[in-house]
């Protein structure tokens, strides 16, 4: 029986020495937050380009601009219906609100091809009212070059919408913006090709040395070879053996996984009182006290009647304020030296302060040196 309960308890030991290595192992498996590169990084060459243009939304049901007030719409349509073979057109004659000029824009995705449709984003330019229901003719879409990359055509979709009598007014959303989905053709490609590249180029959306060393140490451990070079915080070049395969190989350097570093931030947004910690944060050993006055006004208004049988009296309204000033005195609380972002929350929480406190206590903080971190107020 003795035997026994050695080994039982030995078993019990054992079994509970497991779970403490299998806890630890989960614990820092979700510490390292491991993410693959191509989720905190973007690839030389894979971007999208912005298009522009300049077109008419047309068939609207009186809520287009007002031609006096547009002189560019008139100018347009003019010029349009020139162009379509009605030539001769007193542009003073001129009087629809059926048409609204727009600005067309769209971006143009990385590797493009001749003939694929992309969407686009119809802005009104002038004072239409709503685009609701209108058309947009033909309109070329140019890249910063001046190029044209390509052309929108097609009826818009709005999501807002205006309604308006008399006496009442009713908007809901943006009518004056819309969109057409797959409204507009490619017609030219950005020229660009992989087999073209010796090397290839990460940047970081974060710069950072340290995940740059990182993504450097992660990629070479994979290839087996020093492929990758830092060229500074934010770039790291990758050399292409095989150019045969560039896309399989920036495949498997995109799925890679690595844990970024970010630096030490606290982030306050005055206006809506948000405040955001990072976990890197670290404050010294500080005493916070968080206390102020509380005044109380009352306002009440006496009014004074005249006897009943009196000549000459009136009704006086006097008014009575009545002042209540308290102080709130508050208890310290020590943080301790090198606390981290739990202790900090724990012990503002042990103060009762609320989220604009809290905001005042930071860059008290923070002017006193003991908050080391940045701290950025948008």
């Amino acid at each position: 029986m003795e035997q026994y309960q050695k080994f039982s308890g030995r078993l019990r030991a054992a079994i509970l020495y497991f779970l403490t290595l299998v806890c630890v192992g989960l614990w820092a498996n979700v510490a390292t937050a491991d993410v693959r590169i191509k989720d905190i990084a973007s690839f030389e060459g894979v971007r999208e380009n912005h298009l522009i243009g300049y077109g008419l939304v047309v068939g609207l049901l009186g809520t287009g601009d007002k031609l006096s007030n547009s002189p560019f719409t008139r100018e347009s349509m003019r010029g349009m219906l020139e162009r379509l073979g009605v030539a001769n057109i007193d542009a003073d004659l001129l009087k629809t609100t059926n048409t609204a000029a727009v600005m067309v824009t769209a971006k143009l995705p990385p590797f493009g091809r001749r003939g694929a449709p992309i969407d686009v984003t119809v802005s009104s330019l002038g004072d239409a009212s709503s685009l609701r229901g209108g058309t947009l003719l033909v309109t070329p879409l140019a890249g910063a070059d001046g190029e044209v990359y390509a052309v929108a055509q097609g009826a818009v979709a709005v999501s807002g919408f205006r309604a308006e009598g008399n006496a009442a007014t009713i908007t809901e959303g943006v009518p004056t913006i819309a969109r057409i989905d797959n409204g507009a053709i490619i017609e030219r490609e950005v020229p660009f090709s992989l087999r073209e590249l010796s090397s290839f180029r990460v940047a970081l959306r974060s710069p950072d040395f340290t995940t740059a060393t990182r993504v450097r140490d992660v990629v070479n451990m994979e290839l087996g070879a020093q492929y990758a070079h830092v060229l500074d915080p934010g770039t790291i070049e990758i050399e292409i053996q095989d150019k045969a395969n560039v896309a399989e190989f920036v495949s498997v350097i995109e799925n890679l996984e690595v844990q970024p570093d970010t630096v030490a931030r606290v982030v306050v947004d005055e206006k809506s009182g948000t405040i955001v910690i990072g976990s890197n944060v670290r404050i010294g050993q500080v005493a916070i006290s968080q206390g102020g006055l509380t005044v109380k006004v009352r306002e009440r208004f006496n009014v004074s009647q005249p006897q009943p049988i009196s000549i000459g009296g009136t009704t006086v309204v006097i008014p009575d304020t009545e002042l209540d000033v308290e102080e709130v005195d508050s208890k310290f609380t020590i943080l301790e030296g090198d606390v981290s972002l739990q202790d900090l929350v724990d012990g503002l929480n042990a103060i009762g302060v609320g989220a604009r406190q809290t905001i005042s206590i930071l860059q008290a903080i923070k002017s006193s040196g003991a908050l080391h971190a940045d701290l950025e107020i948008i």
